[in-house]
């Protein structure tokens, strides 16, 4: 039974593949909590409207008592409104032959306006998470339009890259993946992301052994694992025609979920967030990190040992975003 007041949420491109499933978990209260109503706020562009009427009778469809009302809209400014939580799904694909610079272009327009409207309407406190790729820098843009939220309140989704280094792991062991703890993920959203599993442990009921030690297979570890994780979502596209929509909504779920409720003791997750110099990062790049969370604020995890190998690995990702960082704010200053 839903309590309290209900939060406002949005979702853009929800007329989508992945708003799709990810409607459904937020209705549900697999994010906020099964005792947390929703208004759900959800924003597409006119040619999409016939699309998400559908969606929308299937809300309805549902049942579900959690869900409170819900406003589907083409404008901004509605969609944005009172929002205390952003799914920022909707962004402009990479399309075959198209050049970085020109998906960084269309991306820095969408998400101008959308950090905009965060800015002029939404609550000053909204967690706001980035999603459509290229979502690190995406997040970036998206709060250099919004002075007025705090930048710790933009992040970007690299969850999905957990969750599959996480299951690659288990997988290698034949264990359940929630045997598997604290893998992290470095940088960016991209082939140059960093899966670390250094610092990561098995648990089993008696005991909590080094991944690294357990597997024991340096050679698969700093190669064909980090490859898999790094190329798993062209594999996806390539054996279903589509990209990730089921992984990459569950995935967005655990992002949100984890950052409204919190982290356990001695667990961190991976989220892109703006970095501090932790690490050895720059400072002011949206960097996927290591972090803990605690009354909806999170917390970057301090002291993890970085080897030789990783640290040109988190340069390597550092620089492309470095490079995607130049190049949208060119366009932003133009």
């Amino acid at each position: 039974m839903a309590e309290g007041e209900p939060i406002r949420v949005v979702v853009t491109g929800a007329a989508g593949q992945i708003a799709y499933s990810l409607i459904s978990m937020i209705a549900n209260g697999d994010v906020f909590g099964r005792k947390q109503a929703v208004i759900l706020h959800l924003l597409d562009i006119p040619p999409a409207m016939g699309v998400l009427e559908g969606v929308c009778m299937e809300i309805d469809d549902l049942a579900l008592p959690l869900v409170k009302g819900y406003v589907k809209t083409t404008e901004p400014e509605v969609a944005f409104k009172d929002v205390d939580a952003a799914f920022l799904v909707g962004a402009m694909p990479r399309r075959e032959g198209m050049e970085r610079k020109d998906l960084l272009s269309a991306n820095v327009k969408i998400f101008k306006v959308q950090g905009e409207a965060l800015n002029k309407y939404a609550k000053k406190d909204v967690k706001v998470l980035v999603v459509g790729n290229p979502a690190n820098t995406n997040a970036l843009i998206c709060s250099f339009y919004a002075p007025s939220i705090p930048k710790e309140n933009f992040t970007a989704m690299t969850r999905l890259d957990q969750n599959r280094a996480q299951s690659a792991i288990a997988k290698r062991l034949g264990l359940c993946v929630s045997n598997v703890k604290n893998v992290t993920i470095w940088g960016n959203h991209s082939s140059t992301q960093f899966p670390d599993v250094f610092n990561a442990t098995v648990e089993s009921s008696n005991s909590s052994k080094s991944v690294y030690d357990t597997i024991n297979d340096s050679q698969w570890l700093e190669g064909e694992f980090i490859k898999t994780i790094q190329t798993r979502g062209a594999a996806v596209i390539q054996a279903r025609k589509m990209s990730s929509a089921m992984s990459a909504a569950k995935a967005a779920v655990d992002h949100m979920r984890d950052w409204w409720s919190g982290t356990p003791n001695g667990s961190w997750v991976s989220m892109g967030v703006i970095s501090d110099g932790s690490y050895g990062v720059p400072k002011d790049l949206i960097y996927s990190l290591p972090v803990s969370i605690s009354n909806k604020q999170w917390k970057i995890v301090q002291g993890l040992k970085i080897t030789d190998f990783a640290k040109t690995k988190l340069d390597l990702t550092a620089k492309e975003l470095l490079e995607e960082k130049e190049e949208a704010m060119a366009v932003c200053n133009a």
